[in-house]
């Protein structure tokens, strides 16, 4: 079973994933993309990154007043946002209802340049692991075929 700083990290990637992968898998879906290809792929995907965890903004090739695209991105932005905050609520009151512990040879000290590197490589790895291959299908895509021409 996960933890719940597992789903933390996880929940907001995969909404983005879900949701782009059932846009771009239905026709109301396709059918609001004005650019065809890559271009249109990305548009989708910075659409839900947007509104799952930002501000919500879209680019102008793709048309979201649709019935489809304000149901998809509603629920994307109230499970990627509102999702993380229940989760990290229950992490809180988990972590408030533990005992201290003293600190021993076993414990990994926070303020430490290894936890630090420790920290900054994981979210590296995750946000890595996550996106490029995303990314990979549209602009990294769309840079090749315009190089070629």
């Amino acid at each position: 079973m996960a933890s719940e700083a597992d789903l933390v990290i996880l929940l907001p990637p995969a909404t983005v994933l879900i949701g782009t992968a059932i846009a771009v898998a239905t026709q109301s879906g396709r059918s609001s993309i004005l650019n065809c290809g890559a271009h249109g792929f990305t548009e989708v995907l910075y659409a839900l990154s947007s509104t799952s965890n930002n501000n919500g903004s879209a680019f102008g090739g793709l048309t979201v007043d649709t019935t489809f695209y304000n149901q998809l991105l509603a629920v994307t932005m109230w499970i990627g946002r509102f999702g993380v905050m229940i989760l990290v609520l229950v992490i809180a009151g988990s972590l408030a209802a533990k005992k201290r512990v003293p600190t021993s040879a076993g414990n990994l000290p926070t303020h430490t340049p290894l936890f630090t590197g420790l920290l900054i490589g994981t979210v590296v790895m995750v946000a890595s692991l996550t996106f490029l291959p995303a990314l990979a299908l549209g602009p990294i895509v769309k840079q090749l075929q315009s190089v070629e021409r």
